[in-house]
């Protein structure tokens, strides 16, 4: 089947691409989606923001490249942090238990455990990034604090939504393993384990393009606090 060519976030390709599915372009503008997602204490609160002129702020005026470094660090050890809870659950594994023709089959409940935990840690250390960067934007000048009283309504505003579909991706992840243990069972002669190899790595493909998604407001607050 000829695929329609996508191109939105890699997250959804991804997804698609595991469950065998085809994706369409929307045929709805961000801006009309996003106004679907807003209540009306939501567009309140926006237009309130966007009319104002909050007053600068004093103090939080760290260099950008400390910030930038500092988001870096953060990225990098999100990024890291599956391959580094696999390894340890790896060597607790051989630690413990001597491997044997007898042991159960692989079971989707340890990755889909760790999974959530890695989203509860993305959303925390990304959240705590975010508000450190508004509060940098509102010591520069009235309408840096502006931008920041924008980002705060809209996180407040998307943040349930964005939690609910992120939400699903443990869920589709979890298919996908059932979709590859079913094919290595049907195979006569399977390699051990290389199917779990194969899962592995789709599994941090995905969580790297969560973290894409999850950073993009980041990546847009270090862009106005960079120097013009």
């Amino acid at each position: 089947m000829k695929r329609t060519a996508f191109s939105g976030p890699a997250l959804v390709r991804l997804l698609a691409h595991f469950a065998d599915l085809e994706v369409h372009e929307p045929a709805q503008s961000l801006a009309d989606r996003l106004s679907q997602w807003l209540g009306w204490t939501d567009a309140i609160a926006l237009s309130t923001a966007l009319a104002t002129d909050p007053p600068a702020m004093s103090g939080a005026r760290s260099a950008p490249r400390d910030v930038e470094e500092e988001c870096a660090r953060v990225r990098a050890s999100l990024a890291g942090a599956f391959a580094r809870e696999e390894a340890a659950a790896r060597r607790r594994h051989r630690a413990h238990v001597k491997p044997s023709p007898d042991d159960p089959p692989a079971d989707y409940a340890d990755f889909r455990q760790r999974y959530v935990s890695l989203q509860q840690s993305m959303e925390s250390d990304i959240g705590a990034l975010r508000t450190r960067l508004r509060s940098m934007l509102a010591a520069r000048s009235p309408d840096m604090a502006r931008l920041a009283v924008v980002d705060a309504v809209m996180e407040q505003a998307l943040s349930a939504r964005e939690r609910s579909l992120l939400a699903s991706v443990p869920t589709l992840l979890g298919k996908h393993f059932e979709r590859l243990k079913r094919a290595h069972a049907a195979v006569e002669t399977p390699a051990a384990n290389a199917w779990l190899d194969v899962f592995r790595k789709d599994l941090q493909s995905v969580l790297l393009a969560e973290l894409d998604v999850r950073f993009q407001p980041i990546e847009g607050l270090l862009a106005a606090l960079r120097p013009r």
